[in-house]
């Protein structure tokens, strides 16, 4: 694939509206090997864990601050996503985190009005300039609480954030208002689709009423210029190493012969980003 996976429309469309999703980005042979890495890893399940929405649902999670050499680092450093971040973002990205989100069926809560700048702000990032990549490892739709996007949000620069159960959500009165005047869209995405957004894009989710899971993995990178001006317990400017798009399926597959995994886990009582607004 070229070095920039995204053209001049779509970069401009991701500065318009704020998000950006890009449909069979991996194949379904990729798919099926992330897929099976999550759902089988039992690292994964061990360090996962749960953040209540204030409406008595919760939403697990297990997040990671290095991208490693196993195969959720081949995602998070493969030239499709970063290429495409460092296109949107105008400079040189490292990986700020991953983590995967795992909406179970019935039980998986909500996520509350916020941006991901809400809480980055807390670790020392003076600007906002940080972009997410979602990958969609099972289907995301209204059914199962995908995301939902305030589009163009991004556009109100940072809101004040405060704790709604174990999270940290924007200022309602003000979320409203934007609301009003404003467009929600549901992220609907199949796996293989990849949605980059804003870092403060509001964005929300209802909870897993559905049958079906609703997994996620979420790459975030910093700009290179946004080093932390203070440590937290995600990583200041760490130089990241790119890998061809090739090695997803190499190391995918020789996963499965090894089992072994490399990724340093981020425990629940390490992530301080919504605390800071206690």
């Amino acid at each position: 694939m070229s070095s920039e996976p995204l053209t001049a429309e779509q970069i401009e469309d991701f500065h318009r509206d704020g998000y950006l999703i890009i449909r069979s980005m991996f194949d379904t042979e990729e798919m099926k090997l992330l897929k099976r890495a999550a759902k089988e890893d039992r690292e994964l399940e061990a360090h996962s864990y749960s953040k209540g929405d204030g409406e008595g649902g919760k939403v697990r999670m297990s997040l990671w601050n290095h991208p490693g050499d196993g195969i959720y680092g081949m995602f998070a450093r493969c030239r499709r996503i970063v290429d495409g971040s460092e296109q949107l973002l105008g400079e040189e990205v490292y990986h700020y985190h991953s983590k995967m989100i795992m909406k179970d069926p019935k039980v998986g809560g909500a996520w509350t009005w916020h941006q991901d700048y809400g809480y980055w702000y807390q670790n020392g990032c003076l600007w906002p300039r940080l972009v997410s990549a979602t990958i969609a490892v099972d289907a995301a739709t209204p059914e199962n609480g995908c995301m939902q996007f305030l589009k163009s949000s991004h556009k109100l620069d940072r809101i004040d954030h405060e704790l709604t159960g174990d999270q940290a959500g924007a200022d309602m009165e003000r979320v409203n208002e934007a609301i009003k005047r404003g467009e929600v869209v549901h992220c609907e995405m199949k796996p293989g689709d990849v949605c980059f957004f804003h870092c403060n894009l509001l964005h929300r989710s209802d909870q897993n009423r559905s049958e079906n899971p609703r997994w996620a993995m979420i790459c975030c990178y910093n700009a290179a210029s946004n080093d932390p001006f203070k440590d937290s317990h995600h990583p200041r400017y760490t130089p990241l190493s790119k890998v061809d798009d090739s090695k997803i399926k190499e190391v995918g597959i020789r996963r499965f012969s090894d089992d072994e995994s490399d990724v340093a886990w981020l425990d629940d009582q390490e992530d301080q980003s919504a605390r800071g607004l206690d």
